[in-house]
């Protein structure tokens, strides 16, 4: 009888905790909620645009986390192809062009975020 007494309240309070996770309902006339940071979502540059940046690349204090050190401060470079990041060399000056995420969460911890289209040596 002890044993009921525990399980029926346990299994009452998880299946209501999973009747309101699950509430997926969307109203057709709200706003499409914005995406959550952690899914780390990154639109393309436009073709012709987006920034560039010139500096030095070091590492960063998080194995395989490259920064470029520029006038303006430290950029955390952030490369969608491996190959391109490959390329890229602690110590070399380099140009590279992409767009700032300052909102991006990453495991490096240092400077800003951003997103490598092209590189560059300079």
């Amino acid at each position: 009888m002890l044993i009921r007494r525990s399980v029926v309240p346990a299994a009452l309070i998880l299946a209501f905790a999973a009747g309101c996770a699950n509430n997926n309902t969307i109203d057709a006339g709200a706003p499409a909620p914005a995406p959550s940071p952690s899914l780390n979502v990154v639109e393309p540059v436009p073709s012709g645009g987006g920034t560039t940046i010139t500096g030095t690349v070091t590492e960063g204090v998080e194995p395989g986390c490259l920064l470029l050190k520029t006038t303006d401060g430290e950029h955390l470079l952030i490369f969608k192809d491996a190959t391109v990041k490959s390329s890229v060399k602690a110590g070399s000056e380099i140009t590279v062009v992409g767009k700032p995420e300052a909102g991006m969460m990453t495991t490096c911890m240092q400077g800003e975020p951003f997103v490598v289209s092209s590189v560059a040596a300079s």
